[in-house]
């Protein structure tokens, strides 16, 4: 007997990047003194088919001041993590994400007065 199973089978799921627990803790650590310094408020991640994004944000209702991009596909090219401006500009990228974090922990630093 042929049982016919009432639903289709689902196509097979794609995989989602996304950022491992100790790429999120040195992502986070810096994301804790910003917030500290009071230049953040806010983060949003979202994990898609080819890159997972870490947005960062001076107020919710804005557009991201920052994001940091993980895209494995680029590893062996430009390097898997990228910081992008505002505007869209890649501020950094390369292979080790605490070296490409640097260019943002630069803004914590300010001239006392």
């Amino acid at each position: 007997m042929n049982s016919l199973t009432p639903f289709p089978i689902a196509p097979q799921m794609h995989e989602q990047v996304a950022f491992h627990r100790t790429e999120l803790s040195v992502i986070l650590g810096l994301y804790g003194q910003m917030v500290a310094a009071g230049e953040w408020r806010d983060y949003g991640i979202s994990c898609l088919k080819e890159v997972a994004v870490f947005s960062i944000f001076r107020r919710a209702a804005e557009n991201p001041l920052y994001r940091v991009e993980k895209r494995p596909k680029l590893r062996s090219k430009q390097g898997q993590y990228s910081v992008v401006g505002m505007d869209g500009q890649v501020l950094k990228r390369g292979n080790d994400l605490k070296m490409v974090l640097r260019v943002l922990e630069r803004k914590l630093i300010r001239t006392i007065d």
